[in-house]
């Protein structure tokens, strides 16, 4: 009996219900800004994308290439940008709408212990912060999640076992 390829959306969707889950979980210990705390989600994107590879590879008994493989974890990449991205959207507007407050709070707190930035100046800043708050939380994400997880598709890709049966050429 053939062995069921798993989907790269499937991986994506576990993957971001993982870090949205840490997410909340965060949120509500009231420890969002501890950047420790945050960086396991990183962490575990990074792992879930590489092993998604290596999973992919060996599911097609090694007959990949490192493109094969590579497009694998960026389709993982891909569904968990579009899911955070949405669960983003939601939680600042529906589920937690006072998140923009308290992050203007934090931000507000840095910029007055900056002692070269006037009252006007750090009023101006923070109009900006909430003004384009989502747009920048949206692009970041686009952005770093892309970023990170094209590296750990190339990690997985190149750490997977590939036997390709058919010549390339």
């Amino acid at each position: 009996m053939e062995e069921k390829i798993v989907q790269p959306w499937m991986k994506g969707l576990i993957l971001s219900l993982i870090t949205i889950v840490i997410s909340v979980g965060l949120y509500l210990a009231g420890e969002m800004q501890n950047k420790a705390l945050g960086a396991i989600s990183w962490v575990i994107i990074v792992i879930g994308i590489i092993w998604s590879c290596i999973h992919y590879a060996k599911q097609m008994q090694g007959d990949v290439t490192f493109g094969n493989v590579f497009a694998h974890g960026f389709k993982v990449t891909a569904t968990l940008i579009v899911i955070t991205v949405v669960y983003t959207l939601l939680s600042m507007k529906v589920l937690f709408p006072e998140m923009t407050d308290k992050i203007i709070e934090n931000a507000a707190s840095e910029m007055e212990k900056n002692k070269q930035m006037t009252d006007e100046q750090i009023k101006q800043a923070l109009d900006m912060t909430r003004k384009f708050m989502l747009p920048f939380a949206i692009g970041g994400i686009i952005f770093m999640y892309g970023i990170v997880g094209a590296i750990a598709s190339a990690i997985g890709a190149g750490v997977a076992k590939k036997t390709p049966k058919q010549n390339p050429f």
